[in-house]
């Protein structure tokens, strides 16, 4: 096994809707975490995928039961923090709104919008006497963790479909054709709603963050109106399925 290899323990997976469990993840270890923010979504998973170890959280707990707005993810940061993470990895299910972006392709976003409220989003709130941080937040994703991230992806054979804007609304309801307009005016290219406060907040921890985005449908009003749940299941599996190969692929680099 490589350096990079080795240095694994240190990368954590955030898996999402589509990805509440790690296919493949040998688990040695279920680890529950007490931080001062409270508990995570659920316990953390150590395992090993071909030999290379690291760390799974379920955003939304297990059994997907978390919405969006109630996943503590300050715990979440916070716990993978504790146990040694120094990278994490977001699966992101989102709405695709640029035309490059069709559902069961994969992206590796750029940038964000944060169309989020009432989230707890810092922990320089002042309430534990910690110090105020105005955190530099230009690129909301490492640079350098989305080039490995590319990488593997060629390693893989997978095909990235692009970069671009990650929008990040509140949920757990499904945006309206307007408000598609709107991000689309406002230069986003995906929709999720789990994107925020979760890259600043490992900011402020210190942690590389990066994402690999899976478009599960056609935002509304982007190409017309069908069965959006079903589109939805077809492209998580298309989706999903590319993930794992880029996420192995970059483990065993």
């Amino acid at each position: 096994m490589n350096e990079n290899a080795s240095e694994a323990a240190g990368i954590a997976v955030i898996g999402g809707t589509g990805m509440n469990q790690w296919p493949g993840l040998q688990i040695d270890e279920r680890r529950a975490v007490d931080t001062p923010y409270g508990p995570p979504s659920a316990p953390l998973l150590r395992g090993r995928i071909n030999g290379a170890t690291a760390w799974f959280l379920a955003r939304h707990g297990e059994g997907h039961k978390l919405p969006p707005h109630a996943i503590n993810y300050r715990a979440n940061l916070w716990a993978l923090r504790e146990v040694g993470v120094r990278s994490v990895i977001a699966i992101a299910a989102v709405g695709g709104i640029a035309d490059w972006f069709a559902p069961g392709e994969v992206a590796i976003p750029d940038d964000v919008l944060d169309y989020t409220w009432g989230r707890e989003h810092t922990y320089a709130d002042g309430r534990d006497g910690s110090p105020l941080q105005h955190v530099e937040f230009t690129q909301p994703y490492t640079p350098s963790l989305a080039a490995r991230l590319h990488a593997a992806a060629a390693a893989a054979g997978v095909v990235i479909a692009g970069a671009g804007v990650m929008a990040v609304t509140q949920g757990p309801r499904l945006e309206t054709a307007a408000e598609i307009r709107r991000l689309r005016h406002d230069g986003a290219d995906m929709v999720g709603m789990t994107g925020m406060p979760e890259a600043v907040l490992a900011r402020e921890l210190g942690m590389h963050y990066g994402c690999l985005a899976v478009s599960v449908n056609w935002a509304a009003g982007v190409k017309g109106v069908g069965d959006i749940h079903a589109e939805i299941e077809q492209s998580v599996q298309t989706g999903m399925a590319k993930v794992h190969a880029v996420l192995a692929a970059l483990l065993a680099a």
